[in-house]
């Protein structure tokens, strides 16, 4: 009886609480050119294309047609030596990916100065398992390239005019 009761009142508790699922956030825009064909851009042009009401423009889109332009002049993939061992064979690396952006209106008018997004993640390395660890390192950078589109949507969604 009480697993029962406290199964009823679980709902009205979290939903008293404030609790609520995330969803994408209402943009203050209706229409975007993103000037890069990155893997990130490829990615943000993808989630943006399921908001309802949002047009994204193609890569060969013209300026003029968007309300806002998404400028990616830098996205740059890093993998940098942290560890090594007493015979100077790495053992651990870092996978990074750095990116700069800047939102902007046709007419110039700056929405977000430009700014770096940066992503980092630690991986030991093996050389007897070559293949494991490049496999390993790809699904690194996949969660980094999610993790940064995630930040850009929040970012995007946080202009509340233009």
């Amino acid at each position: 009886m009480r697993r029962r009761l406290l199964l009823a009142v679980a709902p009205a508790v979290l939903a008293g609480c404030g609790f609520e699922l995330r969803r994408a956030p209402d943009f203050a825009f209706k229409s975007i050119l993103i000037t890069s064909g990155s893997a990130v851009s490829t990615d943000l042009r993808r989630n943006l294309s399921s908001v309802p009401e949002m047009q994204v423009l193609p890569l060969s889109g013209r300026p003029d047609q968007a309300q806002v332009i998404l400028d990616v002049p830098e996205e740059r993939r890093e993998r940098v030596v942290v560890g090594v061992n007493a015979s100077g064979q790495v053992r651990e690396l870092q996978l990074r990916i750095r990116m700069k952006f800047k939102l902007r209106t046709p007419q110039g008018k700056e929405l977000i100065p430009e700014t770096e997004l940066l992503q980092q993640r630690d991986i030991s390395f093996n050389e007897t398992a070559v293949l494991a660890k490049e496999a390993e390192e790809g699904l690194l950078y996949r969660d980094m390239q999610n993790d940064l589109v995630q930040q850009l949507m929040r970012r995007l969604g946080a202009i509340k005019s233009l």
